[in-house]
């Protein structure tokens, strides 16, 4: 274990993680212009695909870090059968869901229930696949709809907030059932689809198109939203949710429903609106 994912267990994570969003949140122009040019410099932040190219144009950090996209700088794969690929980033893993369990890294993984803080919930989802898409501080940071579906419920879990980074995933077992997450269950044509929208070290923040800010504000319990009767639907390539800083979305899917895209794999790029899988029958 490096010594930086060693440090990360004794690191006070929401203190810190409230530090960086009072950063992240803040007009003082050197500040939010200093976080901005940083990061762009850093990770080679394409901003020629941004609605708004200009970096100083942006009241804060966040808005600069949550900016939208021109109009086509991403589509939808055209197949109609194709689920799309939720985000910008990189596959982290994929593949089963075998006997309930969720590959993290060689000799890590954890088990649907404990992702969905819910063994109820996690059981349409047994044998069924998965898919892992890690979010980089250089990428498009909205998520969107793999398939279309109608809102079930969401579901708040407390926990840490563990960096995501690779080496993180590579040693702090059962890392994403670990972290802070907001767990979005949708109805769809072919059943359940569940999006685990998964917090992290600085990158605690997660905004859904339905509600608002959804973490923080941290809790210590579960807690569980019904949107049953709010019909709420969201169609397929929509926009369902950002993240105020990089971070990663598990995408689960029922046995028997769709094969995931024969190319992907650990560590494959990818766009949103690619093809995540393929509906089968």
């Amino acid at each position: 274990m490096s010594l930086v994912t060693a440090l990360t267990y004794a690191l006070p994570h929401r203190a810190l993680s409230s530090m960086a969003r009072a950063l992240a949140y803040s007009h003082t122009p050197w500040v939010k212009q200093w976080l901005i040019d940083t990061v762009t410099r850093k990770f080679g932040v394409n901003l020629a695909e941004a609605a708004e190219p200009d970096p100083t144009a942006y009241p804060t950090f966040n808005a600069f870090f949550t900016r939208a996209l021109k109009p086509g700088a991403r589509v939808a794969d055209p197949d109609p059968r194709a689920l799309l690929m939720p985000a910008d980033g990189r596959i982290s893993q994929c593949g089963p869901i075998q006997d309930g369990r969720i590959f993290q890294a060689k000799g890590q993984s954890f088990t649907a229930a404990e992702l969905l803080g819910d063994a109820d919930a996690a059981m349409p989802f047994n044998n069924g696949v998965f898919a892992t898409v890690y979010l980089s501080p250089k990428d498009y940071h909205r998520v969107h709809m793999p398939w279309a579906g109608r809102l079930r419920e969401t579901v708040h879990v407390p926990g840490r907030l563990f960096s995501v980074g690779p080496a993180a995933v590579r040693n702090v077992p059962g890392l994403f059932a670990r972290n802070e997450r907001l767990v979005c269950h949708f109805d769809t044509d072919f059943g359940p689809m569940a999006l685990v929208m998964v917090g992290a070290l600085l990158v605690s923040g997660v905004e859904t198109v339905w509600g608002g800010v959804e973490i923080p504000h941290y809790g210590d319990t579960v807690t569980t939203k019904d949107y049953r009767g709010a019909n709420i639907t969201l169609e397929r390539f929509a926009e369902m949710a950002r993240f105020n800083y990089g971070s990663t979305v598990i995408v689960l899917l029922p046995p028997g429903v769709a094969a995931l895209a024969g190319q992907l794999g650990a560590e494959t790029p990818v766009r949103l609106g690619e093809r995540l899988a393929t509906l089968e029958g």
